[in-house]
This record gives structure tokens, C-alpha cells and sequence, in this order.
């Protein structure tokens, strides 16, 4: 291995690292917006308050009993982006909401608008587990 080639791997090491350094507060900004897109009523205690109050993902935790009694009312986008997000919370209650409103990959998640699928991005970029 050349010396050239050792610097790309340890440069490639840093930018890893600096990324998921950040990606903690990277993931709660973006779950932060997915939950007000959503509304807060179904994560944390279900208030506004505990969405503006909240300071890390664990204030807004998914109400998962909650969403699957009422992800059949919403729309087909909304339904996909919320199930996507409680996969991120739960990957077994999230994969089973996802399968239960038709997505079966991720060119499923096509049918999201811009905002949405940003958000969705962002959280994927970011993940580093609940």
C-alpha cells in the first residue's frame, strides 16, 4: 500500500467520524421536523408543548399503539412517512406499518413529496440506533 493510498483511508476515517460525531443532533433536527409535520399528538405525550420542549429523540418517541389504531385515516403519503419514521424508533412494529400500507422497498418511498423525503434522508443519513 502506498502512502498516498493509506492518506485516502485515513482521510475517509476522519470525514466518518466528524459525520457521525454530529449525527445524534443531525437525526434529532430531522426527527424534530418529522414530528411536527406529523403533528405531535402522536409522539411524546402527544402535546405541542413536549414538541418545543423537547432535547434530545426520547422526548418524542412514537406512540406506536396509537399510530397503528389511526394510520388507516390518513393519506397514503402521510401513512408511508409515518411508518417510516416509526421503523427508525422500532424496526419490527415499524416494518410491519410499513408492509401494512403497501411499502415493500425503498422506491416505495417515492410517492413522498420533497419535504418528506428530505426529512426521511436525513434520518437515514444520521441513524446511528435509538
Amino acid at each position: 500500500m502506498n502512502t498516498m493510498s493509506e492518506q485516502a483511508i485515513f482521510d475517509e476515517i476522519a470525514r466518518n467520524d466528524l459525520h457521525f460525531s454530529k449525527a445524534p443532533q443531525a437525526f434529532f433536527h430531522a426527527w424534530k421536523r418529522g414530528v411536527e409535520l406529523v403533528g405531535p399528538g402522536l409522539f411524546g405525550n402527544g402535546t405541542r408543548e413536549c414538541l418545543d420542549l423537547a432535547v434530545d429523540k426520547w422526548y418524542l418517541c412514537p406512540n406506536v399503539a396509537h399510530i397503528k389504531k389511526s394510520i388507516g385515516a390518513m393519506s397514503s403519503g402521510e401513512r408511508v412517512f409515518l411508518a417510516a419514521m416509526v421503523s427508525f424508533y422500532n424496526s419490527k412494529d415499524g416494518g410491519a406499518l410499513l408492509k401494512r400500507v403497501g411499502v415493500h422497498g425503498l422506491a416505495d418511498l417515492g410517492g413522498l413529496d420533497i419535504e418528506r423525503r428530505k426529512i426521511i434522508a436525513a434520518l437515514i443519513l444520521n441513524y446511528t440506533g435509538w
